[in-house]
Order: structure tokens, then C-alpha cells, then sequence
């Protein structure tokens, strides 16, 4: 299947539904390769704006509105969690979510009014009405979930190897660099440094007692 370049972000996410129709069963896939938007990224890695990200979406019209399948192919830069080198990858997002017609839209709120002084209201249940997604008319925008399915794709630790030994904790050389011999000497005991000076002095007096010595046997 071909795929077209997009070059506007915003509209290489939507997606007009009009060959779609609305005859429950009908199917339509369509490929695009669209700039990255932003704020696509975690802490330590994410996917740099601009770039060429595959896209494949699958639209199935159902009873409610249009279901909405597909896969994203994006490439990703950051550092690695553990000896933080630069790393460079790709990421493959999958997503599906329903998006319901616009015409009932207001149906559900008129019949809340109307029962409002009888019925308690819910506020759980208002608020996965606003978590749903709905069609503008024969417009499908495809930028919320994608966003949700690439983040959430993302790893919270990335590494640039999977046996990455990370950074010497005394002097910060990435171990992978410095090899197994790399190590520092262990770092005298405080709490003994006052008996080695004590013994450093007991040491000198007797070296001075045994020259004195030698010096009368002399």
C-alpha cells in the first residue's frame, strides 16, 4: 500500500471519513508518513520533532461511530539510563479506540437535565464522557490517541545495551569504556586514622631508641 508524506502535523492526523460512509461493516486502511509532533518524549528519550514517523491506521465503521486500529513506526534519541551515552532506536506503537458520531452527542446531557433534580449526579460517569472521542462531522483527528499510544510505547529506562554496566560510582568512567581491570583503591577507615599515627609515632621513638643504641655500642 502506498504511503503519502504529510508534511503538516496536525493535518497529517486527520482523517477524512467520507469514502469511509457510515454502512456498519465498511472498512478503509490508510498509510501516511507524517513529522513527529512534539512533546513526544519521556524524561530520557522521546522522538525528536520532525521526523519521519510510518503511520498505518485501519477505519471500521460500526453502529456508533468508527473504530480506529492501527500502528505507528517512530524513531527515538535519548541517553541511556545507566551510563547515560546517547542512544538512537525505534519504537512500534499500537493503538484502538472508538470514535463515536457527533449527532447523539448532546442527547445523553439533555436527558441528564432533564432528570437533574431527581437523580444524583455522577461524577465518574461524567468524566468517561469526557474521556471519549467523538468525529467532527466526517473529520476523524487521530492526534490524541497517537500521542497516548507513542508515549506510553516509550521505555522509562532505555539502555544502550541490555548489559550496560553504567558509570564507576567513584569516579564516573562508563565501565563499558574502561574495561574489567578498572577499580580504585579502598579508601582508609577514618576511625583509624588516629591508632596509625599513634603507631607511626611508637615506630619513630623506637627507631630513634635503636640508633641511640648503636651509637653507644659504637
Amino acid at each position: 500500500m502506498p504511503s503519502t508524506r504529510t508534511h503538516a502535523p496536525r493535518r497529517a492526523l486527520v482523517f477524512d471519513m467520507r469514502q469511509l460512509g457510515r454502512q456498519a461493516g465498511s472498512a478503509l486502511t490508510q498509510a501516511r508518513t507524517i513529522p513527529a509532533p512534539d512533546d513526544l518524549r519521556l524524561e530520557l528519550i522521546g522522538v525528536p520533532v520532525g521526523t519521519d514517523v510510518a503511520l498505518e491506521v485501519r477505519f471500521e465503521a460500526v453502529s456508533e461511530g468508527v473504530l480506529a486500529t492501527g500502528t505507528a513506526i517512530a524513531p527515538i534519541a535519548g541517553e541511556c539510563a545507566r551510563c547515560l551515552a546517547p542512544l538512537s532506536s525505534s519504537v512500534t506503537a499500537g493503538f484502538q479506540e472508538l470514535y463515536l458520531y457527533a449527532d447523539g452527542r448532546h442527547d445523553k446531557h439533555d436527558r441528564h437535565d432533564k432528570h437533574e433534580k431527581h437523580d444524583k449526579y455522577d461524577e465518574q460517569e461524567e468524566q468517561d464522557a469526557e474521556e471519549l472521542y467523538y468525529l467532527d462531522g466526517d473529520l476523524l483527528d487521530l492526534e490524541p490517541a497517537f500521542r497516548d499510544a507513542v508515549v506510553l510505547a516509550l521505555p522509562m529506562s532505555p539502555l544502550c545495551r541490555e548489559d550496560c554496566p553504567g558509570l564507576c560510582a567513584e569516579c564516573g568512567t562508563a565501565l563499558a569504556d574502561a574495561g574489567p581491570g578498572h577499580r580504585h583503591e579502598a579508601a582508609a577507615d577514618p576511625r583509624w586514622a588516629a591508632l596509625k599515627q599513634l603507631n607511626d609515632t611508637e615506630n619513630n621513638h623506637q627507631d630513634r631508641r635503636a640508633g641511640a643504641i648503636d651509637l653507644q655500642e659504637g
